[in-house]
């Protein structure tokens, strides 16, 4: 006799497709460093064509700088741009497109030599710089908490080692072959990111549906035109000149104006009120301190390798050799990618943060008196390296802990803007201090030693700078648990998926003397419940703050906002619990939590034709996210019953003929009982 159809246990049910690919899909960490470290190689490009440009574009000087600077701009405006989208409709989606304009851009610099069209195709390639920022956020999505910190590390490092691993590939193309074979190499490595990505990279599921921002987006590019255009063209055009200024103060006016309208907006481009908070302000003013000192060396040392002795202090290397003596730079932030995540782990993205720029000013510091012989250059490189990897590191995980999921793409985009901001800012100044410290060799003026130890010694400042504004970043401690991806909601089945997803993603919780709340889950009995998803939420349905239980059922969210809450529960196997709560800016709310055992119930009968009932037909029920929850066979009458079900929109499937579903939704509270599904096949 066909036995009848029973709920399988909790351990057996059938995961979800995300889910499975979370658990075994780590392979696509080291596609999407690739596809970092392939826009990171597309930025060097020019670099060793820098002094040629005017000749080969048949231009000015003046001219040919904007190949730099387009993309510059390109990639201010698109980091947030694309993270934003992503957070909408597919962070692989929208990853795919920056990498398709990566090989667009490419394509169109390498079949010309007119300024114009370098021009245009540079800013297109600029368009792909959102790919470091939608990585970091697939990662959040995608990874199990034990590899998530170390592949954040490194994805945020691609930026670097792409830079420093490309420039001597990029200077030997340029001596040995058409400069025009550097876009070609660029356009392939897009196309093979490409088809990396599809082949390996799955589709996050976390998403903010909503419309796009366009009057943001239009401001804020609009504002940061005005900000990095006087910045990256102020020394052709004079820092005092009405253009710099004008320009300079048309970005205060723009960006504050883009600000008041942010604030008023329903669904920002930025949430400002999210990035206002403590954790996210510091690390994005801490992360233009990190890109200002990471940008001086890249533009010291190969001039004080390629100077020739003469000079007196020029070490004489051609442009090949000096790329090779500045790679090791990026060698030693890719080796101390899981360095740096242990750190994050073990004392907190703070400490890791903190340690970065310690070890930069340190560097800096030492480079001052270390700039005699090639040797000492690449020390000088590996050890600033080496800081700026751990400080990377622990910029994505400060970031991630400190905003809504459904936000951190955005949140991800405007902290690589930061790092851009202060790449540029160093460009800047740096130019600045060569250009008032030079020594005349024959007809020429080139920077002198004293101009590049100033150089060092502004950037190590900088460091100290943001050594101190990460002082004052919020402790965090070890996590104690993930927290989940899924989108907010209070209903049962959304609950259900939060619990299902909930281990994927690590999330520092609060000290117990920050504000925010804590406690403990428990399920009947008052046995603590490990692994329950927590969601704190306000009002208005938006996120304040997300965690998981521990193995003592203990949980603790971070949440720097006042007055009404809703706190919300769940987990496998119980029913979802979400209760009131008040909090206080100056203390920290204690709320325990108990998850009772479901009590729901589907019950039916499976007909074949003519209504005649059927034995040992089997019959799964799914849930709303497609995971089959329960499944077995039709008894001798046909009958069929599922039980201990929390409340959710659940589908019966029969087959045995023609497969059939049927909708089933419960009425009423978590306890129901469906009676009398009629499930026909074979007409």
């Amino acid at each position: 006799m066909s036995q009848p159809a029973t709920r399988l246990p909790q351990n057996r049910i059938t995961a979800p497709p995300s889910t499975e690919r979370r658990q075994a899909g780590g392979g696509f960490v080291a596609i999407l460093a690739f596809c970092g470290i392939t826009v990171s190689v597309m930025q060097t490009l020019v670099v060793p064509l820098v002094t040629d440009l005017p000749k080969l574009l048949s231009t000015t000087a003046s001219n040919a700088s904007w190949v730099i600077t387009a993309t510059l701009l390109a990639g201010a405006v698109s980091t947030p741009v694309m993270g934003r989208l992503g957070d909408m409709f597919g962070k692989r989606k929208m990853l795919i497109v920056a990498l398709s304009l990566l090989v667009i851009g490419s394509l169109v610099c390498a079949v010309t030599s007119d300024v114009a069209l370098m021009v245009v195709g540079r800013a297109i390639q600029g368009g792909a710089m959102g790919a470091i920022p939608l990585g970091i956020s697939i990662m959040r999505d995608e990874l199990p908490p034990q590899k998530l910190g170390s592949a954040m590390a490194l994805m945020s490092s691609s930026l670097g080692i792409g830079g420093a691993l490309g420039l001597p590939a990029a200077a030997f193309l340029a001596q040995h072959a058409d400069w025009h074979t550097l876009f070609y190499s660029a356009a392939g490595l897009g196309v093979l990111s490409i088809v990396l990505v599809l082949s390996g990279v799955p589709e996050s599921a976390v998403r903010a549906p909503d419309r796009f921002d366009f009057p943001g987006a239009i401001g804020l590019t609009a504002g940061l035109v005005c900000l990095l255009l006087p910045i990256t063209k102020g020394g052709d055009w004079g820092w005092s000149s009405s253009t710099t200024l004008g320009l300079f103060g048309a970005a205060v006016v723009i960006l504050v104006a883009w600000g008041f309208m942010e604030l008023r907006t329903k669904r920002p481009l930025v949430d400002l009120r999210t990035t206002a908070r403590r954790p996210v302000l510091l690390t994005n003013m801490a992360s233009i301190l990190v890109g200002f000192s990471f940008y001086a060396m890249t533009l010291v040392l190969p001039q004080v390798l390629q100077l020739p002795e003469a000079t007196g202090y020029g070490l004489g290397q051609s442009m090949v050799a000096a790329g090779l003596f500045v790679a090791p730079m990026g060698v030693a932030m890719m080796l101390v990618s899981p360095l740096s995540a242990r750190i994050n782990a073990s004392a907190g993205p703070k400490v890791s943060l903190m340690l970065g720029l310690l070890v930069i000013a340190a560097g800096y510091g030492g480079g001052i008196a270390l700039l005699n012989a090639p040797w000492q250059t690449a020390v000088v490189a590996t050890v600033i390296g080496a800081g700026v990897g751990i400080a990377y590191s622990a910029m994505p995980t400060l970031i991630i802990g400190s905003v809504p999921a459904g936000e951190t793409g955005a949140a991800n985009g405007l902290n690589t803007l930061m790092r851009s901001i202060g790449m540029s800012t160093s460009s800047a100044v740096v130019a600045v201090i060569l250009a008032h410290s030079t020594t005349r060799i024959g007809a020429v003026e080139v920077p002198n030693m004293d101009g590049f130890r100033i150089a060092f010694g502004v950037a190590s400042g900088a460091a100290v700078i943001g050594l101190l504004i990460a002082m004052f970043l919020p402790k965090l401690q070890r996590p104690s648990g993930p927290v989940a991806t899924s989108a907010d909601s209070t209903s049962g089945e959304a609950a259900r998926a939060d619990s299902a997803t909930a281990e994927e993603t690590p999330q520092a919780p609060a000290p117990v003397s920050s504000p925010g709340i804590r406690g403990r889950v428990a399920g009947p009995g008052g046995a603590p419940l490990a692994g329950a998803a927590v969601t704190l939420i306000d009002p208005a349905g938006r996120q304040l703050g997300r965690a998981v239980s521990d193995a003592d059922g203990g949980y603790r969210i971070a949440a720097a906002a006042s007055g009404t809450a809703t706190l919300i529960a769940a987990a496998d196997s119980h029913q979802p619990h979400a209760t009131p709560v008040r909090l206080a800016e100056d203390r920290q709310l204690v709320q325990d939590l108990l998850l009772a055992a479901p009590e729901g119930s589907v019950r039916g009968t499976v007909r074949g034709p003519g209504g005649v009932a059927l034995p040992g037909a089997r019959v799964s029920l799914v849930d709303g996210s497609g995971e089959v929850v329960a499944s077995g066979t039709t008894d001798a009458t046909g009958g069929f019953a599922f039980e201990g079900l929390p409340r959710a929109r659940y589908t019966v499937v029969a087959s045995g003929y023609e497969p059939v579903s049927v909708p089933v939704v419960p009425d009423g509270g978590s306890d129901f009982a469906i009676e009398g599904v009629d499930v026909r096949l074979g007409g």
